[in-house]
């Protein structure tokens, strides 16, 4: 995918690029419409930044689902958008068919907010769904996080950052995350926060101090105590060129995490159906692996 597409289609992480520009448009329906086999929690609050709400949804299967938990990072290119439920549970119908609660998590969007406010929202939102997993029929203990591009950066953030964040008995200790799945993540910011790079101005939410590119690129996080990952990727990525997961894969090898590396062949930063197919399948079976 060439630099110069237009910036909604090249997020195609956003969720409007996944329902539309992929050609999975959708017939709208009533808000408030029921969806078969699903019960939807709609704008749950987990916090608030500059007098507005900071909401999560969650989407459970009706039978009661596996009791397993997903959290998804709504973000592309790091903007996070509002679609309504009805549509928007289309994506996650693979893993609501397989039995678990899908929750999707809104930050505060670029270009108001950089990276670094950005990784403090999911925090925020993660350490909330796990205080209230309970509540959603979900074992805070066998939580999963999934996001593309921006959303598998944060994805990344989370899945090596807070595992190791303090002591145990610690108040600042972040819930553990017990998996992750990553599709073509930034791994490593510092190419992108360079000033002289022009994806800074295409994506503001890199515009925050490069000194600080270390702290919030998952590469340089990796320990032996990060969540088990799974890392899907093109290898014709032009945005987010495969490297990003083939060293955080190296890095997790070396710390003997549990990680795989799935390259969809011939694949830019997005995937035709059967990249898609193929993406999903194995999402699926390494959730099922290790939320057990």
């Amino acid at each position: 995918m060439r630099l110069g597409t237009p910036f909604p289609r090249r997020c195609c992480c956003l969720l409007v690029a996944w329902l539309g520009s992929w050609g999975l448009a959708l017939p709208m329906t009533a808000r408030g419409a029921e969806v078969p086999g699903v019960t939807i929690r709609e704008d749950i609050v987990y916090g608030h930044k500059d007098g507005l709400a900071m909401t999560y949804d969650v989407f459970s299967p009706r039978d009661g689902g596996n009791g397993r938990g997903l959290v998804f990072m709504v973000s592309g290119g790091w903007v996070s958008i509002w679609a309504p439920p009805e549509q928007a549970v289309m994506l996650f119908r693979p893993f609501l068919d397989a039995g678990y609660t899908v929750i999707p998590v809104r930050h505060g969007s670029s270009p108001k907010y950089l990276i670094p406010e950005i990784v403090s929202d999911v925090r925020t939102a993660f350490r909330h769904i796990s205080e209230n997993a309970a509540e959603y029929s979900v074992d805070a203990s066998k939580l999963g996080v999934f996001g593309f591009s921006a959303g598998g950066h944060l994805s990344l953030m989370l899945g090596t950052t807070t595992n190791d964040r303090a002591g145990a008995s610690s108040p600042s200790r972040l819930p553990r995350v017990a998996a992750v799945a990553a599709v073509f993540p930034p791994t490593d910011l510092a190419p992108y926060v360079d000033p002289q790079n022009p994806l800074r101005e295409q994506f503001p939410a890199l515009k925050f101090d490069p000194a600080k590119a270390d702290e919030f690129s998952p590469l340089r996080h990796v320990t032996a105590d990060d969540a088990p990952t799974l890392l899907v990727h093109g290898d014709r990525d032009e945005l987010v060129p495969l490297w990003h997961s083939e060293k955080i894969r190296d890095a997790f090898a070396a710390e003997n995490v549990p990680h795989q590396l799935i390259v969809i062949e011939g694949a830019g930063h997005g995937f035709n159906a059967e990249g898609m197919r193929r993406m999903f399948e194995n999402m699926v079976s390494w959730f099922n692996e290790h939320l057990q």
